[in-house]
């Protein structure tokens, strides 16, 4: 399944800059900054501009991080490609998205206020390691099953 989305983690010493979500997907729960990649944009170019639209902060490059991708019992799933960087100088924008917000990675890593699958991707991807699959199941928004696969072939190319 081709990434339809990002997902970027800004980070700056222990601290990632989330967003509480004023809207669905997750809404009222922390999340990176991230969405839609348009028409004709790669991943990376996409990523990029979510950050600026919805931090301010004009970046240059991120770091692929994995894929993260799912099924769940009602859907066709879906594909978000996972970035991460230092995030430049200074504070974020005002987002009409969500509230941003610093948060250490700790507890990003453990509240129930974050997103859950976050608490499973997010110690490989603070420690930036290979980029791979994260693979999850969901019956009644719940995660069921989770797996570690590698990145398929296509992707490499893509992103």
């Amino acid at each position: 399944m081709r990434p339809t989305h990002t997902l970027c983690f800004l980070t700056r010493g222990d601290k990632v800059l989330m967003i509480k979500r004023r809207k669905p997907p997750h809404t009222g729960l922390w999340n990176g900054v991230g969405g839609k990649i348009e028409a004709g944009e790669g991943p990376l170019a996409g990523c990029i501009r979510e950050v600026d639209e919805e931090t301010g902060f004009r970046l240059s490059a991120a770091s692929f991080g994995g894929l993260l991708t799912w099924n769940h019992e009602h859907s066709t799933g879906g594909a978000v490609c996972l970035y991460t960087t230092i995030a430049p100088l200074g504070e974020p924008s005002f987002c009409s998205e969500g509230i941003l917000q610093w948060h250490p990675w700790e507890w990003v890593l453990h509240s129930p206020r974050v997103v859950q699958n976050i608490h499973i991707f997010g110690p490989h991807l603070l420690n930036q390691s290979q980029p791979i699959e994260y693979y999850f199941e969901y019956s009644n928004n719940r995660i069921t099953r989770h797996e570690f696969r590698p990145l398929p072939e296509w992707i490499i190319q893509w992103v």
